[in-house]
């Protein structure tokens, strides 16, 4: 097997971008996160003859275009196979999915829901911006009922899959929420890339065109106080005293489910606060599944706890496979039955 070995070397933000147009609509949420990505990948020791991006169709799809990497932008759903097959070739390489709520969670979800119970090695950035833009705006698995499309023109009537929960329940080991212009999403990639295993984080994305500001209502500045930063170890807490008060989140003992509770004079242990646990999978899913409005957004790392690979478990398999054998490939090939074809007909 082939390997690239690592080069050592220090790279700046801009030894990440390519030539290539960047076609997005203005104001497209995707520059913000393709910027903090190509900032990102210096502050992680990345280099891009050793990194791979893999997309499937939409809008996001475009990015492995717009990174100096190795790149795949391939059929739509069907990124986490053939990134498994890239990390498979050879595990060294450091692998990124780019992904979209349609992507990933439609035709695509059987390869999505696959690629994190086996647990590759990589990074699936799932922008979410709860409609299909490229195909001109129908609504996706993620769009809100009620949401008026070119294909829900009296608005939709779906109950929307929730992308952090589809992937809590497909096992997965890594679980993380940013938004497009955070000046926190840089923190969370590289968490994500600093996990073994699939790392999967979905980003909240504005499509300035088919549904602007849908996630207005946590992302702007004047609603900030909507945030639920998660930090482990830390306690729950969102808003200040200018938004109403500081606030946080508790248990229900009674009830087994969360609550807002206010915090007074920063006694937040005894308003019963939690305290983030990033390995209480419980929890987490009961945060990626609270509802904005009575709720705060959860953003930040909601769940780690690593497990071993699905490479390293076949690389492991194939060398206790192989150990003490030596191969021959014409002795594979001639193995069982074969037949050999002759002017006056095939015989065995």
């Amino acid at each position: 097997m082939n390997q690239i070995t690592p080069i050592a070397r220090a790279t700046t933000p801009k030894d990440w971008e390519t030539d290539q147009e960047v076609r997005w609509c203005p104001g497209c949420g995707d520059y913000a996160i393709l910027k903090a990505v190509q900032r990102t990948m210096p502050e992680i020791g990345a280099t891009p003859e050793n990194t791979v991006f893999v997309s499937g169709i939409g809008c996001s799809s475009r990015f492995p275009y717009y990174m100096e990497t190795y790149g795949f932008h391939t059929i739509h759903g069907r990124a986490p196979a053939v990134a498994t097959g890239v990390k498979l070739a050879n595990p060294d390489l450091d692998v990124w999915i780019i992904t979209g709520d349609g992507d990933a969670l439609s035709i695509g979800g059987n390869h999505t829901f696959h690629l994190i119970r086996r647990n590759l090695d990589c990074q699936v950035l799932l922008f979410n911006n709860e409609i299909y833009g490229l195909t001109k705006g129908q609504y996706s698995p993620t769009s809100a009922v009620g949401t008026r499309s070119p294909s829900t023109p009296y608005g939709s009537v779906d109950r929307p899959a929730q992308a952090c929960a589809f992937a809590l329940g497909a096992g997965a080991r890594f679980v993380a929420r940013a938004y497009d212009v955070s000046k926190d999403l840089s923190s969370v990639l590289k968490a994500a890339h600093g996990h073994r295993g699939t790392s999967f984080v979905e980003i909240f994305q504005n499509c300035i065109v088919y549904n602007a500001d849908v996630f207005a209502g946590f992302t702007e500045k004047a609603n900030a106080h909507h945030q639920l930063w998660l930090n482990n170890g830390e306690p729950m807490l969102f808003g200040s005293d200018k938004s109403g008060g500081v606030k946080g989140i508790a248990l229900d003992r009674d009830r087994l489910e969360l609550k807002v509770v206010d915090v007074v004079g920063g006694d937040w242990q005894a308003a019963g606060v939690l305290v983030h646990d990033v390995t209480n999978r419980s929890i987490a899913h009961m945060l990626v599944e609270m509802p904005f409005g009575p709720f705060p957004m959860a953003l930040g790392v909601l769940y780690e706890d690593p497990s071993p690979t699905f490479e390293a478990a076949v690389m492991a398999q194939n060398a206790s496979a192989s150990e003490g054998k030596t191969p021959d490939l014409g002795k594979l090939l001639k193995k069982g039955q074969t037949w050999q074809v002759e002017k006056d007909g095939p015989s065995l």
